[in-house]
């Protein structure tokens, strides 16, 4: 059995301000590591990795044995949903995740759980893999896109820079597209919860293109589709955590933690601490928010800031994390840095 009280970051959910407080980050398990980067080039892609449970669940462990984080985060990527949809997804080398033509939700057909989950199969085995293999100490993260960010590359056909397409296609075809937020909605319901009853603990759903959207659209298309999430989850799984990062909110993650119901939110490196502190801290547990490139800088500038967030955040039921992920030119080095300084820290 796994000792849950033991585990830092489970002890913040129950209201616990810790010193010094849990860490770990986004894209922990990543290019910047050169044992990823040799588990990566064994391949034949990059799908091919995240549906390889042996190297999938040894990938997610790599950074644990490495830096000692609170929590491991499956490896996998927010684009096996669409995948297991039947919208055909390929990751180019230097181009990114590249999608088929969007069908249509009636192409696509009506949520089959047995399908989608025989195809995830691979994921799921990775994460009871990894919750077999972790410390009692160690929390074990399972994640989703949210369905408004999953949206934006299943019609927009991969990456975009200014979301015209999927735009107006949400704003000309109303109908449709609440339909695929709807599907959506089902499949990460689903996804999640197999994810939990295979050994995760915690869960994040990343909306990382929440950002572009005006008030009414995130009302709409980003807070209305994760409430729903989150209040499926909590009926089922009520001890199970959910952390919302709506990247790039703004002030609108106030609200947005007000109405999806989350547990926590993670915070991108554009939010000022001190209104954190003021205004969201008081309604839930934050996470975040170091600038990833502080970490590529690392030294002085990078100690200066981590001093400034944890002086501030800390007070309080707090998760270290970054603003967004670690970039791929971050020097390993650094991390280890990173962690120590994190790990000796104290008001």
């Amino acid at each position: 059995m796994h000792a849950l009280p033991r585990k830092p970051i489970l002890q913040v959910f129950k209201g616990e301000p810790l010193t010094p407080p849990p860490f770990w980050l986004m894209r922990q398990a990543g290019r910047y590591l050169p044992e990823y980067r040799e588990i990566r080039n064994r391949g034949k892609g990059f799908l091919d990795l995240c549906f390889s449970p042996d190297r999938a669940a040894e990938v997610t462990l790599q950074p644990i044995k490495r830096y000692g984080m609170d929590a491991a985060i499956l490896f996998s990527d927010i684009l096996v949903v669409p995948h297991a949809l039947g919208q055909g997804v390929d990751f180019q080398e230097g181009e990114g995740p590249v999608l088929e033509d969007f069908p249509g939700v009636s192409k696509l057909g009506e949520f089959n759980p047995d399908t989608f989950h025989k195809y995830l199969e691979p994921v799921y085995e990775t994460v009871s893999r990894v919750r077999e293999k972790l410390g009692e100490n160690t929390a074990l993260i399972g994640f989703c896109g949210a369905p408004w960010t999953v949206a934006t590359y299943m019609i927009e056909g991969g990456s975009s820079r200014d979301f015209t397409t999927v735009k107006t296609f949400a704003l000309s075809q109303p109908q449709e597209f609440q339909n695929l937020l709807s599907l959506l909605v089902e499949a990460s319901v689903h996804y999640l919860g197999k994810q939990i009853e295979c050994g995760a603990e915690v869960l994040q759903i990343f909306d990382s293109w929440a950002g572009v959207l005006d008030e009414r659209q995130f009302q709409q298309w980003v807070m209305g589709p994760t409430k729903e999430i989150v209040r499926r989850l909590h009926e089922t799984y009520p001890h199970v955590p959910v952390i919302g990062f709506p990247r790039q909110a703004g002030p609108l993650y106030v609200d947005y933690v007000k109405e999806t119901g989350v547990d926590a939110v993670s915070l991108d490196q554009t939010m000022p601490v001190s209104w954190v502190a003021r205004e969201i801290q008081t309604l839930c547990v934050v996470q975040g928010n170091l600038d990833p490139h502080l970490l590529v800088t690392g030294g002085d500038v990078m100690k200066e800031s981590l001093g400034g967030i944890l002086s501030i955040l800390g007070k309080a039921p707090f998760i270290f994390n970054l603003g967004h992920g670690v970039l791929p030119m971050t020097p390993p080095e650094h991390v280890a840095e990173l962690a120590a300084f994190v790990r000796s820290w104290s008001p």
